[in-house]
């Protein structure tokens, strides 16, 4: 499973963002690697500098194998707990696509 990390032109993504974001992801994703050829991680700042308490939203999209991409968002006031929610949204829609195939 390969993590692509990207974040819009408001908010600087470094290495240190970048690997934090990866090991968020991963440590949600991890059971479903894989089945799971890909990964991205966006981050955008939907206020710009007006600031706001929920203005980092996170977009993952999980690519899985043979399928169409899922998506989902999360938001939150800092990145961090953005991408956990992503994560935790997309944990559940991965097992609920996945339980479905199964039972196909």
């Amino acid at each position: 499973m390969l993590i692509q990390f990207n974040t819009d032109n408001r908010i600087t993504g470094d290495e240190a963002m970048a690997a934090e974001a990866e090991e968020i992801v991963k440590s949600r994703l991890d059971r479903f690697s894989s089945r799971l050829s890909r990964v991205e991680i966006h981050l955008a700042d939907i206020n710009g500098p007006r600031g706001g308490s929920d203005d980092i939203v996170c977009t993952l999209e999980a690519r899985p194998e043979g399928g169409k991409p899922l998506t989902v968002k999360g938001n939150a006031g800092q990145s961090d707990s953005a991408i956990r929610d992503a994560a935790d949204k997309m944990q559940a829609m991965l097992e609920t696509h996945f339980g479905k195939l199964r039972t196909h």
